[in-house]
C-alpha cells in the first residue's frame, strides 16, 4: 500500500497559530477558515492532521498548559505554602499580561459562553480549571501535613480562594488591567491569607 503524501507544514507552528487565533477570539469566536488561513493548511489538510475543530481545540489546550500555561505548576514546588501561593499569583500577573501574547488565560475565557455546539469543550475547559484547583489543593494539604500550615487551616477552602483569584486575574488581565494592576491585587491578597 503506498505511504500518504508527506505533511508540507510544521504542526507545532500550526498548533501555535491556532492557539493564539482561539485564545485571542475564544472557541466559538474562531472560525475555520481564520483557522485554516493562520494555520497556512487547506482545510483537507487540518482534518486530516487535528480531526474537527473540537479535537484541533483540545489539542490547542494541551498545548497551551504545556506552554504559557504551565506556570502554575511551577509555581507550587515552591517550598513552603506561601512561597507557592506567592510564585503562583505574581507569576500570574506577569503571564496574564505578557507582550506579545493576548491578554489573559485561554484556560479561563476559551468557552465561558457559548451553544450547545461547544457544550464539550466549555466543559474541556472546566475539567481544567478543576485540575488547577486540585493542584494547589494538593499542595496547601501537603504543607499542612508537614506543618507548614496550622492544623486549623482548610487546604480545600484556601485553594478555592487561590483558584478564584486567579480566575479573576485573568478576567481582568482579558478587560485590559496592567501587570502593575495585577501585582497590587496579588500582594494585597497575600498580605491578607494566613499561609505562614
Amino acid at each position: 500500500m503506498p505511504a500518504g503524501r508527506p505533511r508540507s507544514f510544521c504542526r507545532e507552528e500550526a498548533l501555535d497559530r491556532a492557539l493564539e487565533l482561539f485564545w485571542r477570539n475564544g472557541y466559538e469566536g474562531t472560525s475555520l477558515a481564520e483557522l485554516t488561513k493562520a494555520m497556512g493548511i487547506a482545510p483537507p489538510s487540518l482534518y486530516a492532521a487535528f480531526g474537527d475543530k473540537q479535537s484541533l481545540f483540545r489539542a490547542v489546550l494541551r498545548r497551551y498548559a504545556e506552554g504559557p500555561g504551565s506556570f502554575v505548576a511551577r509555581a507550587l514546588e515552591a517550598p513552603t505554602a506561601r512561597a507557592a501561593v506567592e510564585r503562583l499569583l505574581l507569576a500570574a500577573a506577569d503571564e496574564l499580561t505578557m507582550p506579545g501574547r493576548p491578554p489573559g488565560c485561554l484556560a479561563i475565557h476559551g468557552a465561558l459562553a457559548c451553544s450547545d455546539d461547544g457544550a464539550a469543550v466549555r466543559a474541556d475547559l472546566a475539567a481544567q480549571r478543576q485540575a488547577s484547583e486540585a493542584a494547589i489543593r494538593e499542595r496547601l494539604a501537603r504543607a499542612k501535613a508537614e506543618g507548614d500550615l496550622g492544623s486549623d487551616a482548610d487546604p480545600a477552602a484556601l485553594a478555592s480562594y487561590v483558584a478564584t483569584l486567579f480566575q479573576g486575574m485573568a478576567v481582568q488581565a482579558a478587560g485590559g488591567a496592567s501587570r502593575e494592576v495585577l501585582r497590587s491585587v496579588a500582594e494585597t491578597a497575600l498580605a491578607m491569607l494566613r499561609l505562614g
